[in-house]
């Protein structure tokens, strides 16, 4: 080997093992620090890229896994307030089934039956429309679709999952609505008092064949009205005064053709000498009858033009079940003027929109499931049942033995209603929201394992690596000292 002063050959190789060493050193120290074998893209490049996409999912997973359990607290709240709900329609039937007895129940052991149950149903729609998570409301029909109109007399719509998103439209109302009404203007038979006159003899009016109202001789128009009203709860009928003739008119409380104002009034009525046992009888045609109840009739257009014609209401409640207008429901009001009769509103449209819940539950875009809650007050509940009195919950009665057997099917109804909604409920969660949350923690189980292999440090391999990289260190250190020595050989052979 040649001796030279001007390049120490051996003194760079072992500085440049010892660099190499060095920063193999300081890599380890890194990865034992760190806890990762990757800390940077020259660690392992395609690693980097793998690893960081499952850092990506891993983020989108723990995630969703925390979007699910929101969801489920967010059922829940609403599956609780259901609850409570059901358990009224409960109290409700066993209510009505008490008034249904009869033979046992006075006058006002009913009232006070409906005068609870009233009060039932506005606790139903209280909880209804205060049911909230956060600041979204969950039973009022805005977590659905929610079906409105500019309309006032177009009240209480609703429209279900089967209802096609858009806007109807009342094109035509072949036949209003009407309440049964005897009018006592202009028949002798139904003529009772003039505005100035005073009842000539002690009457009484029987209704439904079991109700009386005693009338006395020298009783005014106001008097009668007030008279009859005072049983209006007993017997379906509402007494009032013409506007500037006084004259008596006596109404069904409710629309539709099962609701039939009747008397067997005679012509003495008409001299004030007498009405003998007149019979005012609202769910039978017998008698004379100057307006019978009847139903509302309809046509409507859906969205993309499709028509649905002859729609016929329970009363004043209309009900389509085919079509783009399956499940969508309404209630036309009296006009302003009379009371007797639906409003006329023909032109009016209707909105449905899609309030639907939309819960994202996957860690990528488009992994989302959806629930529509259909609206929980009582004008949602057990409508339109085919040959019952009652349109809706609005109009239910328990204080007659019919009445009180109509209100049971509108109850079950509603009660079925409650139920299946609160069935819908618990599958989403069980089976939705429950079971993905349970294949997401899999699969984050997993995905984390998988990017730990790529990415974690192997500390068993990374301290030995560690230990080797510190030896070899120390012994490129003192090679390197000596190396830088060999210089001093030269001076032996010039001296």
């Amino acid at each position: 080997m040649a001796l030279t002063l001007a390049n120490n050959v051996g003194a760079l190789s072992a500085q440049h093992n010892l660099n190499r060493s060095s920063m193999n050193l300081n890599r380890s120290l890194e990865r034992l620090s760190s806890g990762l074998k990757i800390n940077r893209g020259a660690d392992g490049p395609a690693g980097l890229v793998i690893s960081e996409k499952q850092r990506a999912q891993i983020a989108g997973l723990r995630q969703a896994i925390e979007n699910s359990e929101k969801a489920t607290s967010m059922v829940q709240t609403a599956e609780g307030a259901l609850t409570e709900i059901n358990s009224l329609l409960v109290k409700i039937r066993g209510l009505a089934l008490d008034s249904a007895n009869a033979g046992v129940n006075d006058e006002d052991a009913l009232a006070a039956n409906q005068a609870e149950i009233t009060n039932a149903l506005a606790t139903i729609d209280r909880i209804a429309a205060n049911t909230q998570f956060g600041t979204k409301k969950l039973l009022d029909g805005s977590a659905g679709l929610n079906a409105t109109s500019t309309n006032t007399f177009v009240t209480d719509l609703n429209a279900t999952s089967d209802t096609t998103v858009g806007t109807f439209a009342i094109d035509n109302i072949d036949q209003n609505a009407q309440k049964g009404q005897i009018d006592t203007s202009g028949s002798a038979a139904t003529s009772v008092l003039d505005n100035d006159s005073n009842l000539a003899l002690d009457e009484t009016l029987t209704f439904n064949s079991s109700t009386q109202v005693n009338l006395t001789a020298g009783m005014t128009n106001t008097q009668v009205r007030d008279a009859i009203n005072s049983v209006t709860s007993d017997t379906g009928v509402i007494a009032s005064l013409k506007s500037g003739s006084g004259e008596l008119v006596l109404t069904s409380k409710n629309f539709g053709q099962n609701f039939t104002v009747a008397s067997s009034l005679d012509t003495s009525f008409n001299d004030q000498t007498g009405i003998g046992d007149a019979t005012v009888d609202t769910n039978s045609g017998t008698g004379i009858v100057t307006k019978i109840g009847q139903n509302l009739i309809v046509d409507l257009t859906g969205p993309g033009g499709s028509t649905l014609d002859n729609v016929v209401a329970t009363g004043n409640v209309i009900s389509a079940s085919s079509g783009d207008f399956n499940g969508l429901t309404f209630t036309v009001e009296a006009n302003a003027t009379d009371a007797a009769e639906t409003a006329d509103v023909a032109g009016a449209n209707i909105g449905v929109a899609d309030g639907t819940l939309t819960f994202q539950i996957g860690a990528n875009a488009g992994q989302t499931a959806q629930l529509s809650i259909l609206k929980a007050s009582s004008d949602a509940l057990g409508n339109n049942l085919p040959s019952n009195q009652f349109s809706n919950w609005k109009s239910i009665d328990v204080t007659t033995a019919s009445g009180s057997q109509d209100s049971l099917g509108v109850i079950d109804s509603a009660i079925d209603d409650i139920t299946n909604l609160r069935g819908t409920l618990g599958a989403f969660q069980g089976n939705t929201l429950e079971s993905t949350a349970n294949n997401l923690r899999a699969t984050l189980e997993n995905t984390v394992n998988a990017e730990s292999i790529i990415r974690d440090t192997d500390f068993a391999e990374e301290i030995t690596n560690f230990t080797k990289q510190q030896v070899l260190v120390q012994a490129g250190t003192s090679v390197l000292s000596s190396a830088s020595q060999t210089s001093q050989l030269v001076l032996s052979l010039l001296g």
